[in-house]
């Protein structure tokens, strides 16, 4: 186990009682408060341990979620730890839990913890000048800031540089459509001093615009260029344009994002724009196909994300028909020493039998770069992720686990119309993925299944009996 940056100093202990050895059996959880330290106490297979009791991604508690085996799942974004170690075994966040001893006296269950300890960082190596090797991230998201941390965690101590045209080292790009007013340097995924502290070069401001993978060099838009040993592409989409006359009138934006009828957001469906007019250079009105011409002083467009890989042309790298960059399941290009990961690629999914899919999303970009660094190393591994999603709209929670695409049929459990529920997508009379509101841990339990391979069928969807869902 990685003892992590102040782990292995610990600081002032206290110890408590926390319960009775006969309070707990085994596959079940306890939250525990000592002092001002939350804590997750866990019995599998007769012993104890002790973990954080809030998720380091956004401090939701764990207690809250679902335990399978020696693995907690985080009920609102998905992200694991495991309970002996603390480790972060899926994303998102970057953090792990930190580890308590458990002392069982008597019949009695003692904790003792860290009073300043609530999360830890695993340990990392850093560069080495005389290592002539480097490694080259393209693209400022969690993919590429999870791949160089994965690569100094397992000992790579050659020389790590991400690229990003953003001004800001990585962010946290979700809390974006949450607050319009934050500071930037309140969502840094990491502060400046990480990259220093642990040689990993961040050139903000600069943009790839070419691969040159036969000498292996790309060149920037600034006229330089620079040479790599092994590189990831990690670039992200971009948000479609509309491609209608009128278009690029003043006060037509781009948003990615759906709203609620009950917020008197009227849809159109069935329909699409042909036209966007304008006066004096800024919109006016927006001309549908059946002719129909709805007045608008602001057009906000959500049509869908473009793979940033235009610069790959020429470089020998496969795209699909979107622009994709095309992985296998260790997040290996066609072209050698090139890795892809994040938004950019299409990858094979593990729980729809590996067919191959876009998915953009936070959780799975964290989980993309993991997986590229190790094989960056020779250490094989592949993505076996259970793509988990979340949002937040009008006050209320969704979450979303799965892959639903092809989906047949979808069975509810709860109210709709009370905003508490579950939705059980099917295809080929099993479930594909679930959606709800209000309904924890429903998902949680439904991502955990599909994790282990295990079939929910229809006719268990169907049934009255919730149990199976932690209900």
């Amino acid at each position: 186990m990685n003892q992590g940056v102040g782990q292995s100093e610990r600081q002032e202990e206290l110890t408590i009682l926390v319960c009775q050895e006969s309070d707990l059996h085994d596959g079940q959880m306890k939250a525990v408060t000592v002092e001002d330290q939350k804590v997750l106490l866990v019995r599998t297979k007769g012993q104890y341990s002790a973990v954080g009791g809030r998720c380091t991604h956004y401090n939701a508690p764990l207690i809250m979620g679902t335990l399978v085996g020696d693995r907690v799942r985080c009920p609102i974004h998905g992200a694991c730890f495991n309970v002996k170690t603390g480790d972060i075994e899926d994303y998102p966040g970057l953090d792990c839990l930190p580890t308590y001893k458990v002392k069982v006296q008597d019949g009695n269950v003692y904790v003792s913890v860290d009073k300043k300890l609530t999360k830890r960082m695993k340990e990392m190596c850093t560069v080495k000048p005389d290592v002539k090797h480097t490694i080259l991230l393209v693209g400022g998201g969690p993919a590429s800031l999870v791949c160089a941390e994965t690569l100094r965690q397992n000992c790579y101590q050659g020389r790590i540089i991400i690229v990003t045209k953003d001004s800001l080292p990585p962010f946290d790009k979700p809390k974006l459509s949450k607050a319009m007013d934050v500071e930037s340097s309140s969502i840094l995924l990491r502060q400046h001093d990480f990259y220093q502290q642990h040689g990993i070069e961040m050139w903000t401001g600069k943009e790839v615009v070419s691969v040159n993978s036969a000498d292996k060099v790309v060149k920037m838009s600034d006229g330089t260029s620079q040479h790599y040993d092994q590189l990831l592409i990690s670039t992200g989409c971009r948000a479609c344009p509309l491609q209608c006359p009128g278009s690029d009138l003043k006060g037509v934006h781009l948003l990615q994002t759906y709203m609620l009828e009950e917020k008197k957001v009227k849809f159109v469906m069935d329909n699409k724009v042909t036209e966007i007019r304008g006066e004096n250079g800024k919109v006016k009105e927006v001309v549908l196909g059946d002719g129909s011409v709805l007045e608008a002083d602001v057009v906000v467009a959500g049509i869908g994300a473009i793979p940033n890989s235009d610069f790959l042309t020429g470089s020998n790298v496969a795209v699909d028909s979107r622009k994709a960059v095309i992985v296998d399941k260790f997040m290996r290009t066609n072209v050698a020493d090139i890795f892809s990961a994040g938004d950019v690629v299409s990858f094979p999914l593990t729980i729809r039998g590996n067919q191959r899919v876009n998915i953009g999303h936070w959780q799975m970009s964290h989980a993309h770069g993991r997986v590229a660094a190790l094989n960056m190393l020779n250490k094989p591994t592949t993505i076996e992720s259970v793509p988990f999603f979340w949002s937040a709209l009008a006050g209320k929670s969704i979450r979303y686990a799965g892959y639903g695409e092809g989906y047949t049929e979808i069975i509810i459990k709860g109210k709709l119309e009370e905003r508490k529920f579950v939705a059980l997508y099917i295809k080929d009379e099993v479930v594909v993925a679930a959606a709800s509101m209000a309904f924890e841990p429903a998902v949680s339990r439904v991502a955990d299944l599909l994790d282990q391979g295990k079939a929910i069928t229809k006719t268990q969807a169907q049934s009255e009996d919730l149990s199976w869902l932690g209900i």
